[in-house]
């Protein structure tokens, strides 16, 4: 792959209209939400540097903000079509590398059942051996600090 760099203006025209229109807020509270444009470039930057979300460089949105985006677009399927688009065949293997450093949390119904049986087992094999006994105190010795009464 090439190095990266920003989207340009002819791509943005294309992928527009693929990212999902995030609507403003009805009350006038709060933030402004972060500019499309610039979230996608810190997203496409962390998936093709290869780095962490809260290295991104500082001329991009939060990475708070850019992960958030970018766990909606990849859930819906939004992301594939954007790096097909801007990519091609390289896109591919673009989002294998992001899926492989993303953490996968267990369900209930994924968890192992053979943790809970070694849990179960492990007190029964385990034998400590026995203790030697420790001096009654760490002082026994003859301290010079001591004054004899």
């Amino acid at each position: 792959m090439d190095p990266y760099r920003d989207i340009n203006d002819e791509e943005w025209q294309r992928i527009a209209p693929l990212l999902p229109e995030l609507r403003p807020r009805a009350e006038l509270r709060g933030r402004p939400l972060a500019n499309t444009r610039s979230v996608l470039n810190g997203v496409l930057w962390v998936m093709y540097s290869g780095a962490t979300w809260s290295a991104m460089p500082r001329k991009y949105p939060s990475y708070q903000t850019c992960h958030r985006r970018f766990k909606v677009w990849y859930a819906s399927g939004v992301l594939k079509r954007v790096t097909a688009l801007l990519f091609g065949a390289a896109s591919e293997e673009l989002c294998t590398l992001m899926e492989a450093r993303m953490r996968t949390h267990p369900g209930p119904e994924q968890k192992r059942p053979d943790a809970d049986k070694a849990r179960d087992i492990a007190p029964a094999i385990y034998k400590p051996t026995p203790a030697t006994p420790l001096p009654s105190s760490p002082f026994a010795f003859g301290s010079p600090f001591k004054h004899a009464a």
